[in-house]
C-alpha cells in the first residue's frame, strides 16, 4: 500500500504503517505548486552573481568561496560524494524507507527549492523497492544527518550501493533493474537532500514504535503475571488513580483491570489472603508503565512536529527570501530519544522484577521455585530469569542521555551538535532486549497462570496465553531453552501478544 503524504499534516500512523509494513509514499499532488515554486527561485539565485550559501559558495567552513555558475552542477555532485563517510552495519530497510518518506515531506512543502524531479526519483525509488544502502553511523546530529543521508542522495546519482529485491547491488544496477535513471543535481539540490534531521528522525520513531508495542504487552504479561502470582486487583481501582490524575495512569490502571476481570483465580482467594499488599512490581504497575505511556505520548507528540519539519539550510521562505538559519539541529529529536530510552528501561525494569517475584518461592504465593514441575532436579526458568536480568542492565547502561554530549566538528564551524542520531539509533538495540524481557515474563507468567489449575484466568488473560503456547509449550521438565525465549520475544516484537487482547483495552499512542 502507498501512503499518500501531505506536507505538514502527515499523522504519525501513516508513519507508523510505513514502518511496520515496509510500505511505500508519495506526496499528494497539491504540493506540486510550492516546490516549483521553490525550484525557480533557486534557479533564478544560481544564474545570477550574487553569493547564496549553498547554492553558489562552498559548505561549512568553507562558505566563503564563490563558486562560479558553470560549476554549481559539480558543486552538488561532489558534496554527496565527499559526504558519503558513513561506517558501520546499513539500517533497515524499513528505517530507511522512513528516512524517504520523511524527506518527501520536508522536501514537499517547497522551502528547499528542488525540482520536481527529484521528488518524483525519491517516489518511484519508494514505490519499486530501489532502497539505499546507509551505513549506520557517522550523524552528530547537527548539520544534518550528513554522512547517512549523503548515501541516499548517492544512489540517486547512481553512486553506492542499494537493496533491490533482496539483493545488495550497486545503486547503477538497482536504478537500470527497476527502469529508473540516475539524477544529475542542480543547485542546491545535493545540500537539500543532507541537511536535514530525516535519519535521526526516523530512528527515533522507530524506537518509539517499538517501545509502544512493547508498553501494550507489558500490560498483558502484568495482568497475567498479577494473576500468576495471586496477586491483588485492588491497586487498579479506577479511584486511585483518578485521585492522582496522570492519564498515562489512569489507561494503564483501566487496562490492567480489563484484563483481569473474570479471573477465577483471581477470585479464589480474594477472601481469607493474609498478605496485605502486593510488591511494587505488581502493585504500582499503573504509576510506572503509566508514567512511561505519558512520556511516549509526549515524544509522539515532538516527532509528529518533526517529522512535518522542514529541516534544511539555506530555506526560500514565505517572501521569496533565501535565508541560512540552523532547523538541522536536531535537539529536539534528541531529547525525544533521550526520553523514549527512559521509558524503554522503566518498562523492563519493572517487567524484570515480576519475573524474579515469580521465580522466587518466598514471594510467589505457592508456585514452586522457578516455575519448575520438579525443583531440584529440574531448574526451569532460573536462567531465563538471569537473562532477563542482564538485559534491563543493559538497558540501564544505554539509557544514558545522548543529548547532553556534544563535540565541535568541522573546523569549529559546527560547534555544538545533538547527537541524535545514535541516541536514536541505540533505541533498536534496547528494544530489542526489551521484547526479549517481556517475553521472558510471558514464560513465566504463563506457566504461573497454569500451576494454578484447575482455576481459570480471566477470559482476555486466556487469549494471551493461548498466543503464548501456540509458539511455545508448557515447561514439563528442563529442555534447550532458547529457542522458547526467542519465540516469546518474537511474539511482542510483531505485536501478536498485543493483538490477542480485544480492541479499545490496551492504551493507544495518542497524539
Amino acid at each position: 500500500m502507498t501512503i499518500i503524504l501531505q506536507p505538514g499534516k502527515v499523522p504519525l500512523a501513516d508513519l507508523a504503517q510505513i514502518y511496520w509494513s515496509n510500505g511505500s509514499a508519495r506526496l499528494d499532488p497539491s504540493s506540486d505548486s510550492a516546490i516549483e515554486k521553490g525550484a525557480a527561485r533557486i534557479a533564478e539565485i544560481a544564474a545570477g552573481n550574487a553569493p547564496v550559501y549553498g547554492i553558489n559558495t562552498g559548505f561549512g567552513k568553507l562558505a566563503s568561496i564563490k563558486i562560479d555558475a558553470a560549476d554549481v552542477a559539480t558543486l552538488q555532485r561532489n558534496l554527496i560524494l565527499s559526504h558519503c563517510c558513513g561506517v558501520g552495519a546499513p539500517l533497515p530497510e524499513n528505517v530507511v524507507r522512513l528516512v524517504m518518506a520523511l524527506k518527501l515531506i520536508s522536501l514537499g512543502r517547497g522551502a528547499s527549492g528542488v525540482r520536481i524531479e527529484l521528488v518524483r526519483l525519491i517516489e518511484a525509488m519508494l514505490e519499486k523497492g530501489v532502497i539505499p544502502v546507509i551505513p549506520e553511523k557517522g550523524s552528530v546530529g547537527a548539520s544534518g544527518d550528513l554522512a547517512p543521508l549523503a548515501h541516499m542522495a548517492a544512489v540517486m546519482m547512481g553512486e553506492g550501493e542499494a537493496s533491490f529485491q533482496g539483493e545488495q547491488i550497486t545503486a547503477r544496477q538497482a536504478l537500470a533493474a527497476a527502469g529508473l535513471a540516475p539524477i544529475v543535481l542542480a543547485a542546491k539540490e545535493g545540500l537539500a537532500l543532507i541537511n536535514g534531521t530525516q535519519t535521526s528522525t526516523a530512528l527515533a520513531l522507530a524506537g518509539l514504535f517499538r517501545a509502544h508495542r512493547a508498553a501494550q504487552s507489558a500490560l498483558v504479561t502484568g495482568a497475567m503475571s498479577t494473576d500468576a502470582a495471586m496477586g491483588s486487583s485492588a491497586p487498579f481501582h479506577p479511584d486511585i488513580h483518578a485521585l492522582r490524575g496522570h492519564k498515562g495512569q489512569i489507561d494503564a490502571g483501566a487496562a490492567l483491570r480489563r484484563l483481569l476481570e473474570g479471573s477465577e483465580i483471581r477470585m479464589s482467594h480474594i477472601q481469607g489472603d493474609e498478605r496485605v499488599q502486593d510488591p511494587y512490581c505488581i502493585r504500582c504497575q499503573p504509576q510506572v508503565d503509566g508514567a512511561c505511556l505519558d512520556l511516549l505520548r509526549s515524544v509522539a507528540r515532538t516527532l509528529e512536529i518533526e517529522a512535518n519539519a522542514v529541516t534544511d539550510n539555506p530555506l526560500v521562505l514565505s517572501d521569496n527570501e533565501v535565508v541560512s538559519g540552523g532547523n538541522f539541529h536536531a535537539e529536539p529529536v534528541a531529547f525525544a530519544a533521550d526520553q523514549t530510552a527512559l521509558a524503554i528501561c522503566e518498562i523492563g525494569a519493572i517487567a524484570q522484577r515480576r519475573v524474579a517475584l515469580l521465580v522466587d518461592p518466598a514471594l510467589s504465593y505457592g508456585l514452586p521455585a522457578f516455575l519448575a514441575k520438579k525443583p531440584g532436579l529440574n531448574s526451569g526458568l532460573m536462567i531465563a530469569e538471569v537473562t532477563s536480568a542482564a538485559l534491563m542492565s543493559e538497558n540501564k547502561q544505554l539509557s544514558h542521555p545522548a543529548s547532553v554530549d556534544s563535540t565541535p566538528t568541522s573546523a569549529n564551524q559546527e560547534d555544538h551538535v545533538s547527537m541524535a542520531c545514535h541516541g536514536a539509533r541505540r533505541l533498536l538495540q534496547m528494544t530489542d532486549n526489551l521484547f526479549s524481557i517481556i517475553g521472558i515474563e510471558a514464560l513465566a507468567a504463563a506457566q504461573g497462570v497454569e500451576l494454578r489449575g484447575p482455576l481459570k484466568t480471566s477470559p482476555e488473560i486466556q487469549k494471551a496465553l493461548a498466543t503464548i503456547r501456540a509458539a511455545v509449550p508448557p515447561l514439563e521438565e528442563d529442555r534447550y531453552m532458547a529457542p522458547d525465549l526467542k519465540a516469546a520475544s518474537e511474539l511482542v516484537a510483531s505485536g501478536a501478544l498485543a493483538a490477542a487482547i480485544a480492541p479499545g483495552i490496551l492504551p493507544v499512542l495518542e497524539v
